[in-house]
């Protein structure tokens, strides 16, 4: 049950891709997993949120994409003000630890489902053309059950993009991807970041993604700790050395 949980009013001087979080509470069996969270992500932003493993990351992006209900708190995404309603979440792109995937169907049925309910025109253009951006069209005739890990996660990566959303909410993106799969991630989401699209990615080892990142958010206790751009990285001295830890 959700108690207190305001969805901002929409604001339309605020970018379509902005992410606003304020006071944001979230209990597991009465212990606070986020304790009044609060994040401002600009539009356009990429920005890498670390943090050690049980801290919080997983929950905060399904919080994000509608997925979870917290106790409390404020939450704004883009114009809409929401990512509970299914409209509103149609500008939202998530990868999650699950595949989301049918397992006994083929890659271009996984795609052409989702397309479906998304209700997109010209789908099967973008289904091949996504397929082909992956590297799986040698195989997307295949049940997905067939399919590696790497497979999978990058077929994954092709359904959180499959509507064009203005939002990506990305939850360790590059498990499984062997190096060439990680090497075409690095350029997607380069190219994605340049398209001005906002992106907010968990990633348990952030050492890669530091070369084109905007900006940085470290969850500690429930709270976002430090918020820097890249570039000001070394001026937060703790932020900085747990980096290096994790690289």
């Amino acid at each position: 049950m959700v108690n207190n949980l305001n969805i901002m009013s929409a604001n339309p001087e605020k970018s379509s891709g902005q992410i606003v979080v304020k006071n944001l509470l979230k209990r597991y069996h009465t212990k606070p997993v986020l304790n009044q969270l609060s994040i401002n992500i600009d539009a356009g932003a990429l920005c890498i949120l670390v943090g050690d493993n049980g801290v919080g990351k997983t929950t905060l992006l399904r919080i994000l994409a509608g997925l979870v209900h917290p106790d409390s708190g404020e939450i704004a995404i883009g114009n809409s003000g929401s990512s509970r309603e299914p409209q509103d979440r149609r500008m939202i792109g998530y990868l999650g630890h699950q595949s989301m995937l049918y397992q006994d169907l083929n890659a271009i049925e996984n795609l052409t489902h989702y397309a479906r309910l998304y209700r997109l025109p010209q789908a099967n253009m973008i289904i091949s053309e996504l397929i082909q951006s992956v590297g799986l069209e040698k195989s997307q005739h295949q049940m997905v059950r067939t399919y590696s890990r790497g497979m999978q996660q990058r077929l994954s990566i092709a359904r959180s993009l499959l509507h064009d959303p203005e939002v990506l909410l990305l939850d360790e993106p590059y498990t499984g991807l062997d190096k060439q799969g990680a090497q075409f991630l690095d350029k997607r989401l380069q190219s994605l970041h340049q398209q001005g699209k906002t992106i907010f990615l968990a990633a348990h080892r952030p050492h890669r993604l530091l070369s084109f990142a905007s900006h940085v958010a470290w969850l500690i206790d429930g709270m976002i700790a430090e918020y820097s751009p890249v570039q000001d990285i070394p001026r937060h001295a703790n932020l900085a050395a747990y980096l290096q830890e994790s690289a």
